[in-house]
């Protein structure tokens, strides 16, 4: 919701991902998020700010280095990470990428930065002709793996990227993500097969102070990938957004009590690395009209926070995330209204929140907004 202070460090000066997707698609109404307070946090051209909210509203500013899905991810659940995780925007060392060789008993094709769709194309008939791995980074702490479903099956791909997650610990690299694709040349497609193997959180999180206080810890989308399933009681898989916010209301009807974290992969995945503001603003729409749904499923004893890891401008130059402050809109049943939380100086508030709700100790830094998001008597 508009560049960070320090986003002239990360070269994200300018970036503002939900007022540069309105400006970019000529204006996008989204009655429901305003109502929300979205449009309070940054102005959204199409969306006008309602006089009152059903919720509070306010932005958040990462604490941790960086601008990475695993070090948002890893501070929303209370860890701070001082240092940035290295990238490889020239490729990988020739020792990782031997050992990667020696172990998996395949060749490597790539080992450069580049955009996922873009070298599948450029090397996926190669790939299917010799059945070598297409690796490939990208400006994230990421070790990139793609292959065709038909030349390496998905069981053997996945022990092959448990293989190389192994390997990229001593390089501290962040994630391994895998990407099996489909089809021909000319027509090659990415599937919802795709798999993150992570660094494990170097502490303990707020999903294991909520899993061992003996709650559910339901994990949707890449959640269970992000945190190496560290905390989390139950794995959802999702195949997109629509499946990822039916999976909510699904996990909000069978689950009693407990913490429901989900990650929705398109606004990523399909429209922000691919620089696509039109399909962004699909996307912030069909949510838009599923927020009532939720509304109609939460009980008086729930609370719902909604947040984002980090930017992805898609008007901005190159494909990476940016830098900037994230919304964080909090409503329940039981609340006041138009409340503001102000600017918050880390994700991790977020985490202490939760300790607060669920009665926990608390949290070993932040500080809870819960008393502006409940009212005392509805506990």
């Amino acid at each position: 919701c508009g560049a960070s202070i320090d986003a002239e460090h990360y070269g994200d000066e300018g970036s503002n991902t939900l007022g540069n997707v309105s400006r970019a698609v000529g204006g996008m109404y989204l009655p429901h998020f305003a109502s929300l307070g979205l449009s309070h946090i940054t102005p959204i051209l199409g969306t006008e700010k309602p006089a009152k909210t059903k919720g509070a509203y306010g932005r958040m500013q990462e604490h941790s280095a960086g601008k990475d899905t695993t070090t948002g991810h890893f501070e929303i659940a209370g860890l701070v990470t001082k240092t940035p995780l290295p990238t490889f925007q020239h490729g990988f060392p020739e020792e990782l990428l031997l050992s990667i060789k020696k172990a998996t008993g395949r060749g490597i094709l790539g080992n450069q930065a580049a955009s996922g769709t873009h070298i599948i194309e450029e090397l996926g008939e190669q790939h299917i002709a010799t059945g070598d791995l297409i690796i490939y980074s990208s400006a994230d702490s990421v070790l990139q793996i793609a292959a065709h479903e038909e030349v390496i099956p998905l069981p053997v791909l996945y022990q092959i990227g448990e293989m190389v997650r192994e390997l990229c610990n001593p390089y501290h690299i962040a994630r391994v993500i895998l990407r099996p694709f489909v089809g021909k040349k000319g027509s090659f497609q990415r599937t919802y097969h795709r798999r993150d193997l992570s660094m494990k959180p170097a502490e303990d999180t707020v999903l294991d102070a909520v899993s061992l206080a003996g709650l559910d810890v339901i994990g949707i989308g890449k959640i269970w990938d992000i945190f190496s399933g560290q905390g989390v009681t139950k794995n959802v898989h999702t195949e997109g957004n629509t499946d990822g916010l039916a999976q909510i209301l699904e996990s909000l009807r069978t689950t009693k009590e407990g913490l429901i974290f989900c990650n929705l992969v398109d606004f990523d995945m399909l429209y922000g690395h691919r620089r696509d503001p039109k399909g962004y603003a699909r996307a912030l729409l069909e949510m838009d009209a599923w927020i009532p749904k939720l509304l109609e499923s939460i009980s008086d004893r729930d609370l719902v926070l909604m947040t984002a890891d980090h930017g992805n401008d898609p008007t901005f130059a190159g494909s990476d995330h940016t830098r900037e402050d994230v919304p964080i809109l909090a409503f329940s049943k039981q609340m006041p209204s138009h409340e503001h939380l102000g600017v918050r100086k880390g994700f991790y508030d977020i985490a202490q929140t939760i300790c607060e709700g669920f009665g926990l100790a608390p949290w070993r830094r932040g500080k809870s907004f819960l008393n502006h998001v409940l009212t005392p008597q509805s506990g």
